[in-house]
């Protein structure tokens, strides 16, 4: 497995997405400027901190994970993948730092990844699922059980119009 360069300079409120598929500079362009878009009801501020360069390009979800776990603040990292790139609305790779040394037992880390370490969530949901991770009122497992659900298997906010 490689190494990636460390993620630096991101304030522990902003969203980390890194982009790992670089085969269309236009469609990049596209899925940050969806991202920097104000969300919710109450229309906040959007809080991103993009990685793009080059030496992620390629990178598997493992080499992503060992990348970023010296960061404590991150609980989730939203990749710009290839997927993403095609699909129409640019839906993101959500994936858990949650590793199974962190919970109580097996049944605990089993309950916490129901549907899985990983979900596909609209642009809009990535700011959602963070904040609600960042203070503890939802768990990734909720927004990965209604992923699950949704018959495109992507996490959609209530409050978007991407559906």
């Amino acid at each position: 497995m490689r190494v990636l360069p460390a993620v630096t300079g991101r304030n522990e409120f902003d969203a980390l997405v890194i982009r790992t598929d670089y085969q269309d500079d236009q469609a990049w362009q596209n899925v940050v400027a969806v991202l920097m878009k104000p969300w919710g009801d109450r229309q906040y501020e959007a809080e991103v901190h993009f990685v793009n360069d080059p030496a992620w390009a390629g990178a598997t979800v493992e080499e992503v994970l060992c990348a970023v776990r010296a960061d404590e603040d991150v609980s989730v990292v939203f990749l710009v993948d290839q997927e993403t790139m095609k699909d129409e609305v640019h839906a993101l790779l959500a994936v858990t730092t949650l590793t199974r040394d962190e919970c109580v037992d097996d049944e605990d880390y089993e309950q916490l990844t129901e549907f899985g370490r990983e979900f596909r969530t609209v642009p809009a949901g990535v700011h959602e699922i963070y904040a609600n991770l960042s203070i503890a009122n939802l768990g990734f497992e909720e927004f990965a059980g209604w992923a699950h659900d949704d018959p495109e298997g992507a996490f959609r906010p209530s409050w978007t119009t991407d559906r």
